[in-house]
């Protein structure tokens, strides 16, 4: 929180200026909601998308949604992750969800207003021209393709039209919408008005507002702001001026966007002095103005070419972490309208928000090269960056921008410039170019290029040559003779191998074994080409060939440089040439084959066992058992087997007692006769009747009458008879017991009439006779103790619930409450305080305290309500202090003060709390309150505005009020928000219940009914409650027995499906869910269900049918969840089915980011799988180019083989793990990627190959920068027993490049966890020895443990809670992130 508010402090602050408003309110009314406010400077109209795995909120009145809604959804969510992110929108992603929008048919309303909506100021980095072009292009192509435009899409261009500053005729624009049968509204009047301001045109301006009057349209802020921005522009600055009086008159009170006006008009004037008279009139009035608001008064001055004046209005702005978006839109609008230099100004004020290792100005140094900025003023922008230490490597990134740009001169240009500065140029920097070229078939290009990355010291790698160069020729000769004729022949070790892996990829091996036999190739290892060799061994046929070039890789040591010598070589060439090779190309080649390994035996060649033994499996699975008799000739043993080769109606009371007397007289036993006689009274309430035969039969009286009895004068307030009774036949020391609701009617009816010490006896009895307590009994229990509490009993609430406490026969949050509630129905508020606090401490909750804030709020005591905020904020932090206070003034009444607290500086939307409050509004019809939580909370950063609007309209159904209705959609449209379905359905409905015509395209989503089950239904309700204990097989029974007589709900399918999926029951789910399919037309399981159905399929095996659930998932716009995901991709990893992993990988391709699923691992289960399928070297070519690109370009998210290296490891697939290990290490040190060389040392430490790590770590030592992965790994360990181990492993082999406070804290929890005391205590003494001082958390969680298992406490325990010091160990985890 503090990086959000800088301190506690500023709640401080906020306190003293609103608690002198607290005094009770004048008689006067309260005024009326003020109109909705528009942001000006930036618009955040997109509404956010749920984040958080497991939490999605959305559509929760329908679980299946049409195609066009999920892709609403889909591009809703794109486009608000880059807004909520970077506070802009890049243009290539807003084209392509157009594109992908405009695939679909026809755009659905929604669609279009979003994507219209997105053309204005959300663009920072297009120029205002573009952004109009663009609007109109999306427009056109919309409408041709059917899309329905109502007054809100037409708004909504008004909108862009003004954002971009694009001239054009209001009159024309009605006159359009006239013609397309469009009816405008408020909205569309009141910028139209701002499109005459604009121009000066006040005469023009006159004309909409007398639409207005004449169709009795109220006169907005938002009418007045553009008025003064009309007056000023056509000359008459003192009427601007007086359009605040104007309002005041009105009844409008003038608010930021009237004040945004008033200062744009003097920046465009260059009045300096009045621009400062306004801000200090604003600031003694309001108390400060928003800094967006002086943001923008900055591009304003800009613009009107008056700079020297924006350092005083950059000083007023308090430039901090959470302004860090706003910022980065001013800095990329400046660019863009040409003012790069005031724009560099603005990025330096962020400097202080710097921190190690995070660069700052990235976006801005990109903008700079797409608008071709020269590069000498590229070059100042760069060094200044470096200079104040907010960017380490300004240079690099715009290499990045430009390669990426495709401006190959500036590239060349920065290349050069890196040359200069001494910093490290790299092969794969000309490869964009190169691509380029290549396409163009430019080869001038290309060898400009070559000569240039010579003529800087870069020596070209193998890749380049292959992949970016040879392609442009026939072959690597004429390659050559090209290069040599054009001067770019530079002999290197690289070009040889790349000319030995183009031939041989070609399958021109005698070109091959010409290249390996001349004296001037050098030493090259043979792993770096025998790939392509195996390539072109396959595509030849001559025997002799394949030979020759074998017998001279074995006998040539320039081709085994690695110690196992040409023997290891040849065998793992032979082997991967043979398991490279389908059963019908080894069937095929058998005879080749055969004289192959006896050219082989001739020429003395052999190999070690362990690759023969390889052979002769693949051999045998490719049914050529002959051939491993020939391959037998190479193996030093002769004789190896390959037989190891894998595979309840009431009584009549006058009835009864006729039949009672009759059975008396008879002589005749009368105790059944009796208990139903006694229990018919009670039923008829019947207390004196029922007295009276229990004295006349107590003889014949049973238990189960007695109690009966005892409940009846609980009931009637009998406390002498009832316990009479009950001391009479269920006595303390009887090994007999009333059951759980008797007790508790005793209890409640001892405590109504002061009998505490009885009551508190009864629960002891309870304890004592181990009586079932149930959620129904903890209910009683909350209702005895708050009856105590409403009737201001504070020693029986408390001592009461002391004892049902301390006895444990319950303890949750609810139960607490009572403690407070008394002493707020005595109105003594310090001691509800202390209640709370005490509540806090004792329990760790916190209880009423929304009725604590409203009930000092109207007593006007100012010094408990600061003394409750400074708790709240000290225990839970500042921000939900300011909602408490927040809430408290909206339910109070008091507004102006509310305003005040919403609009602190970093405060962000907390979209629980906003919920909470909303529906509280709600269920009490709180419409006034509920308005003003809308309008206040329109500036609020990540606000939910739709759900906000969605939470009023459920109110406005409630009361049938279809006017309010739409004048919240008037709202929405005034405030650019873009409504969800659920909520333009919901408006329908409202509107046409009631009569009235529907403004816009109703999307046709179907409204599950939510309401609960129906009382009759008690089959169904009991399945429900079976499956919500967990006894999905007991539900089914009756699930079955229930067939035909009763027709279940949709959501009870869901849910019940649900449930035997939980508990394993696949066949019994998929049973039922055959049966939904038959009675519920269109049934589709929601995405919980479905997701638990993908991983109960996975678990037996049944990979087909999951992949058919997860189409089916996707193509009814349901989004699987996490687990399901992650099981089925690793399933198939591990089965080697490289064809459907592809088509996971496709079907997931734009869905990972929003279920959470990583790209890594995408990657690496198809590199599992190839693996698998004994194919390393595939493996390795698709997941290398993966890693690469995933470490130039932070959009590409594979970055690491964790769980490939895992993997492998764990079913001790050696040759794999070489292989993958010598990939990581070339890539660590060829390119610098060092993570996943870091992945697999923490497999060596995790599989305690210690030896193996100590090795790795000498030969890659730059592994130890990957910090994050390192804390990750560490972390990681503590989440169960028996990982001390691991940690240990790294402090002795990396001692020097961990945290020691972070490395002990973590290693001291692995002891607690394996409960090793020990361990613990001496662990501790090290860090006292070493003088490491311990983190807060490490002592708490280590005071806890030893008083645990009964060992003193060395030390003074931390007094505050593990949540205060988890979330300060949070946050320095953050920082060292």
């Amino acid at each position: 929180m503090a990086a959000l508010l800088s301190s506690a402090g500023r709640l401080r602050a906020l306190c003293p200026r609103l608690l002198p408003l607290l005094r009770p309110p004048a008689a006067a009314a309260a005024r009326p909601p003020a109109p909705a406010r528009n942001i000006m400077y930036q618009i955040r109209f997109l509404t956010v998308a749920p984040q958080q795995e497991g939490s999605v909120k959305e559509e929760p009145i329908s679980e299946i949604q049409t195609r066009r809604s999920w892709q609403f959804d889909w591009a809703l969510n794109k486009l608000d992750n880059s807004v909520r992110k970077t506070g802009r929108i890049p243009k290539a992603l807003l084209l392509k969800i157009f594109h992908e929008i405009c695939k679909t048919g026809c755009p659905g309303s929604n669609q279009a207003l979003l994507l219209l909506r997105s053309c204005g100021a959300l663009l920072p980095e297009v120029s205002l021209p573009e952004r109009t072009e663009l609007a109109h292009m999306m427009w056109d192509k919309m409408k041709e393709l059917g899309a329905v435009y109502d007054t809100s899409h037409y708004n909504a261009l008004l909108k862009v039209y003004l954002q971009n500053e694009h001239k054009f005729s209001p009159m024309e624009f009605l006159a359009r919408m006239e013609e397309a049968n469009v009816q405008p509204n408020r909205v569309t009047y009141q910028r139209l008005i701002a499109a005459y301001c604009n121009e000066g045109d006040i005469e023009g301006a006159s004309k909409i507002l007398g639409f207005m009057k004449n169709k009795d349209l109220p006169i907005t802020e938002a009418v007045f702001s553009s008025l003064v921005k009309g007056h000023a522009r056509s000359g008459d600055m003192k009427s601007a001026e007086n359009i605040l009086s104007v309002m005041r008159m009105a009844g409008v009170e003038p608010g930021p966007d009237t004040y945004l006006s008033l200062l744009n008009v003097y920046a465009e004037k260059g009045d300096a002095d009045s621009i400062k008279k306004t801000l200090e009139e604003v600031e003694k009035t309001e108390g400060y103005l928003m800094d967006r608001i002086l943001m923008q008064v900055i591009f304003s001055l800009a613009k009107a070419g008056y700079p020297q004046y924006i350092e005083e209005i950059k000083k007023r702005i308090r430039f901090e972490r959470e302004l860090i978006p706003d910022t980065m839109n001013l800095c990329l609008t400046l660019i863009t309208h040409g003012f790069e230099d005031i724009s560099f100004r603005i990025l330096k004020s962020l400097n202080h928000l710097s921190r190690d290792n995070m660069d700052q100005g990235s976006f801005f140094l990109q903008h700079c090269v797409n608008r071709d900025m020269p590069v000498n003023k590229l070059k100042q922008f760069c060094s200044e960056l470096k200079e104040a230490k907010m960017h380490s490597a300004p240079l690099p990134f715009i290499l990045r921008c430009a390669l990426e740009a495709n401006k190959s001169a500036l590239a060349i240009d920065v290349m050069k410039m890196m040359k200069e500065e001494g910093l490290p140029l790299r092969p794969h920097y000309s490869w964009p170019l190169l691509v380029g070229f290549q396409k163009e078939k430019n080869l001038k290009g290309i060898f400009e290029v070559l000569k240039v990355m010579h003529e800087l010291g870069v020596e070209l790698d193998t890749e380049t040559y292959t992949d970016y160069v040879f392609k442009n020729f026939a072959d690597s000769e004429t390659a050559r003779a090209q290069l040599k004729e054009n001067d770019c022949l530079f002999e290197t070790v690289g070009l040889c191998v790349a000319e030995i892996r183009y031939e041989a990829a070609h399958g021109r091996l005698n070109s091959v074994l010409s290249l390996l036999s001349s004296p001037s190739t050098p030493r090259i290892d043979i792993r770096q080409f025998r790939n392509s060799l195996i390539l072109g061994f396959k595509s030849s046929n001559d025997v002799h060939l394949w030979s020759k070039i074998t017998e001279l890789l074995y006998k040539d040591e320039r081709y085994c440089l690695t110690p196992p010598g040409p023997t290891e070589a040849v065998g793992y060439f032979l082997y991967h040439l043979i398991d490279s090779m389908s059963d019908s190309e080894v069937q095929a080649k058998e005879e080749r084959l055969r004289q192959y390994f006896h050219q082989l035996k001739k020429m003395n060649i052999v190999i070690p066992t362990t690759h023969y033994s390889g052979i002769c499996r693949l051999l045998d699975s490719s049914q050529v058992p002959e051939l491993i008799k020939d391959a037998r000739l190479l193996s030093h043993k002769k004789t190896l087997s390959t037989d190891n080769i894998p595979e309840s109606a009431k009584s009549d009371v006058s009835a009864l007692e006729k039949k009672l007397e009759k059975r008396k007289a008879e002589n005749q036993p009368i105790t059944d006769v009796l208990k139903q006689l006694i229990h018919a009274l009670c039923e008829e309430e019947n207390m004196q009747k029922a007295l009276e035969v229990k004295a006349k039969y107590e003889p014949d009286m049973v238990v189960g009458g007695y109690a009966a009895l005892i409940n009846l004068c609980c009931r009637h307030d009998n406390v002498e008879e009832a316990m009479n009774l009950k001391e009479k036949v269920f006595p303390k020391n009887s090994p007999v017991a009333l059951d759980t609701g008797k007790y508790v009617a005793l209890v409640e009816v001892l405590g109504k009439h002061g009998r505490l010490e009885d009551a508190i006896n009864i629960l002891t009895e309870m304890k004592e006779k181990d009586v079932p307590i149930s959620d129904r009994t903890v209910a009683s229990f909350f209702r005895i103790l708050n009856a105590a509490a409403m009737r201001g009993e504070v020693e029986t609430v408390n001592r009461l619930h002391e004892t049902i406490v301390n006895l444990g026969l319950a303890e949750t949050a609810v139960l607490h409450s009572p403690l407070i509630t008394v002493h707020l129905e005595k109105d003594d508020m310090p001691a509800a305080l202390e209640a709370l606090i005490n509540c806090y401490k004792k329990y760790g909750k916190i209880l009423q305290l929304h009725n604590i804030y409203c009930r000092l709020i109207e007593k006007g005591d100012a010094d408990l309500l600061q003394k409750v905020s400074d708790f709240i904020s000290r225990e839970y932090g500042d921000m939900m202090a300011l909602y408490d206070l927040f809430f408290a003034f909206l339910q109070t009444g008091k507004y102006k003060e509310a305003r005040k607290v919403v609009e602190t500086p970093g405060l962000r939307a907390h979209s629980g709390r906003l919920q909470w409050f909303a529906k509280k509004c709600i269920s009490s019809n709180q419409m006034e309150t509920l308005e003003y939580l809308v309008e206040l909370t329109q500036n609020l950063f990540e606000c939910d505005r739709d759900e906000m609007y969605y939470c009023l309209l459920q109110l406005c159904e409630n009361n049938g009020d279809w006017r309010k209705a739409e004048a919240v959609w008037t709202k929405i449209q005034e405030e650019n928000v873009v409504p969800r379905e659920k909520t333009l359905t919901l408006l329908a409905d409202i509107l046409e219940k009631n009569g009235q015509v529907v403004p816009f395209e109703v999307p046709k989503v179907r409204r599950e009914d939510t309401r609960s089950l129906s009382a009759s239904n008690v089959e169904e309700r009991k399945i429900r409650m079976l499956c919500k204990k967990n006894k999905a097989k007991e539900a089914y029974s009756v699930f079955l027995k229930m067939q035909g007589k009763h027709e279940f709900h949709y959501r009870s399918y869901d849910t019940f499906i649900k449930a035997l999926l939980t508990q394993n029951c696949l066949e019994e789910a998929i049973e039922v869910k055959h049966i939904a399919e038959t009675h519920i037309k269109g049934f589709t399981l929601n995405s919980a269900a479905s997701s638990l159905l993908i991983i109960s399929q996975v678990r037996r095996d049944y990979l087909k049918d999951a992949m058919a659930v997860l189409k089916g998932m996707l193509d009814s716009g349901l989004l699987p969840t996490r687990p399901a995901v992650i099981a089925l991709t690793q399933t198939l990893a591990e089965k080697g089915d490289l064809k459907n992993l592809q088509a996971l990988k496709n079907m997931l391709e734009d869905i990972t980011k929003s279920i959470g699923v990583s790209a890594s691992l995408i990657a690496n289960a198809i590199a599992l799988a190839h693996t698998k399928n004994n194919d390393l070297d595939t493996a390795v070519e698709y997941l290398e180019p993966l890693l690469i690109s995933g470490a130039q370009n932070p959009d590409q998210a594979v970055k690491n083989i964790s769980y490939l290296v895992r993997k492998v490891s764990e079913e001790g697939l050696e040759p794999a793990l070489e292989k993958f290990g010598v990939m990581a290490e070339r890539l660590a040190s060829q390119f610098g990627i060092y993570r996943p060389v870091t992945d697999l040392f923490l497999q060596y430490v995790s599989a305690d190959r210690v030896d193996d790590a100590r090795s790795l770590i000498q030969r890659c030592g730059a592994l130890v920068e990957e910090k994050r992965t390192l804390v990750s790994f560490m972390a990681r360990s503590t989440s169960k027993p028996g990982q001390a181990k691991k940690i240990e492993t790294l402090l002795e082999l990396i001692p020097e490049h961990l945290d020691m406070e972070i490395a002990y804290h973590y290693l001291m929890r692995c002891y607690e966890l394996d409960g090793d005391v020990a361990s613990v205590k001496a662990m501790y003494e090290k860090t006292k020895a070493k003088n490491i001082q311990l983190h807060e958390l490490s002592l708490k969680s280590l005071a806890a443990f030893l008083k645990k298992v009964g060992e003193p406490v060395p030390f003074t325990e931390p007094p505050e809670t593990f949540k205060f010091y988890m979330e300060k160990w949070r946050k320095r985890r953050l920082e060292a992130s």
